[in-house]
């Protein structure tokens, strides 16, 4: 795809991208084997993995976790009322939009505590070892310090657009909005109102400014990490994207990632 080629004019020092649909991926550009620090983009796989346990009964998703009044659903949807990266409560449970790593940290500890595996270990059974993800790990918190190469990424991005691991119906609830008509910041792009979250994943509805194109649909979901990093699921049209690179996001993520996504639309729809 010629629109993946715009990320040798990136200002990193390296970039890999991908798009996949149903079918399989469908192009890459870059080194498709070499392993990138995800940032935030973490949190979408750890979401994952909670979902799974989920499904497998040994977690609920409105059980108690968290602050006071918290459930799973709070701490996944970012509407715990935890601030960013520490266990300060700032809000209480469904009134604002808090975006939090320290709530991905609670759940991951939550998912331990509820199962006896640790929850690296419990990521790679469910998530990683089923697709195939075999660079992938988790190193560190389960907010921010995951690692993939991009064979991994779209095997991921694979799933999402048809999912083996969850059932659809667990699917749409992660990708559908979570506590609607909440407000909140959208770090790197300032405050939305509202600040449209699923379970672990954002929702683009009608944000802007934003990370991806003006031709996604509203309901588009992913993520972006500090890392330079994203991921973004077009359900309307059945495409992923996955970018990965080890430049810091910052003014030229917001520069050319929206055109990127733009980019790899319209060749789409030709």
């Amino acid at each position: 795809m010629q629109a993946l080629e715009q990320i040798r004019q990136w200002p990193v020092r390296h970039a890999a991208a991908g798009v996949a649909t149903a079918q399989g991926i469908l192009a890459t550009e870059g080194d498709d084997a070499r392993v990138y620090g995800l940032a935030s983009v973490t949190k979408p796989l750890v979401a994952y993995a909670v979902l799974i346990a989920v499904e497998e009964g040994a977690i609920e998703l409105d059980q108690p976790a968290g602050p006071p009044g918290s459930t799973v659903r709070h701490l996944l949807a970012h509407t715990s009322g935890l601030a960013f990266d520490t266990n300060v409560i700032l809000a209480e449970p469904g009134s604002k939009r808090i975006y939090s790593s320290s709530g991905f940290e609670v759940l991951a500890q939550f998912v331990t505590d509820q199962t006896g595996i640790p929850f690296p270990d419990y990521l790679r059974e469910a998530v990683f070892e089923p697709l195939g993800m075999k660079s992938a790990v988790l190193a560190g918190s389960a907010g921010h310090a995951g690692r993939a190469s991009l064979a991994d990424m779209l095997a991921f991005a694979g799933e999402l657009v048809n999912p083996a691991l969850l059932t659809p119906e667990t699917l749409a609830a992660a990708t559908g909005v979570q506590f609607p008509g909440v407000n909140g910041v959208l770090p790197g792009f300032g405050s939305q109102r509202p600040n449209d979250w699923g379970l672990g994943f954002e929702i683009r509805d009608h944000k802007t400014p934003h990370w991806t194109g003006s031709a996604n649909s509203p309901a588009t979901y992913g993520h972006f990490g500090q890392s330079g990093t994203f991921l973004w699921v077009d359900p309307i049209i059945g495409v992923a994207s996955v970018a990965l690179t080890d430049e810091n996001f910052g003014d030229w993520a917001r520069a050319v990632w929206p055109t990127f996504s733009d980019a790899v639309i319209a060749e789409i729809g030709r």
